[in-house]
């Protein structure tokens, strides 16, 4: 009973490897001249001394966090630090923004305090729903900011609010899992290109 319920689990265990594989060869095929086109706006911000900003829920979160440490420390290299803010960090603010007004804006309201034109928003959604991450960049656009979206399945309602100085990198997946996971290869891309074109 043991040897066959191990046999179960290594087998959910290779599809869900085999899974990812698939998702990432997929979007390998649709995703990397967005990726380039992101790396550029990311690159062409930095250079003029403008910022990122970052937001995303749950995992999301931790993805935007993540990015914003690869910038201000470093990804692979050693090189000078870039200036990045994920605004999913600070309890005080969030909790005062969702309890005073609603869980809807704590990031657009940061997005009104701290970006400037020029600045880019990177927003973060599995789904390209999350109602904060819409608010974030209807804000981003009014205040002169461009947005790099991740979003997936069919990229949801971020995906029709994008303008031309956007880029959307949509992972071809509907599995929330799968997304996540291209979404950190692609942070990493995106690390990796900013590093190449600023620092070889």
């Amino acid at each position: 009973m043991k040897k066959d319920m191990n046999e179960n689990l290594e087998a959910r265990v290779k599809g869900h490897f085999l899974d990812s594989i698939e998702t990432k060869r997929k979007a390998t095929e649709v995703m990397s001249a967005d990726v380039v086109q992101a790396i550029h706006l990311l690159v062409s911000a930095l250079q003029k001394g403008h910022k990122v900003l970052a937001c995303g829920n749950g995992g999301s979160a931790a993805d935007a966090q993540h990015f914003a440490a690869e910038l201000v420390g470093r990804f692979e290299r050693e090189r000078r630090e870039l200036p990045a803010i994920a605004l999913t960090t600070d309890s005080s603010i969030m909790t005062a923004i969702g309890n005073d007004y609603s869980y809807e804006v704590i990031f657009s309201k940061q997005v009104r305090a701290l970006g400037q034109s020029g600045d880019v928003l990177l927003g973060i959604s599995t789904s390209g729903n999350s109602a904060n991450v819409i608010a974030a960049i209807e804000a981003a656009h009014a205040k002169g900011m461009s947005v790099i979206a991740f979003t997936g399945k069919d990229g949801g309602k971020i995906g029709k609010l994008l303008r031309a100085t956007d880029v959307h990198l949509c992972v071809p997946a509907d599995r929330t899992a799968r997304i996540q996971e291209t979404h950190l290869l692609l942070l990493h891309c995106l690390c990796d290109g900013v590093d190449h074109l600023m620092f070889d």
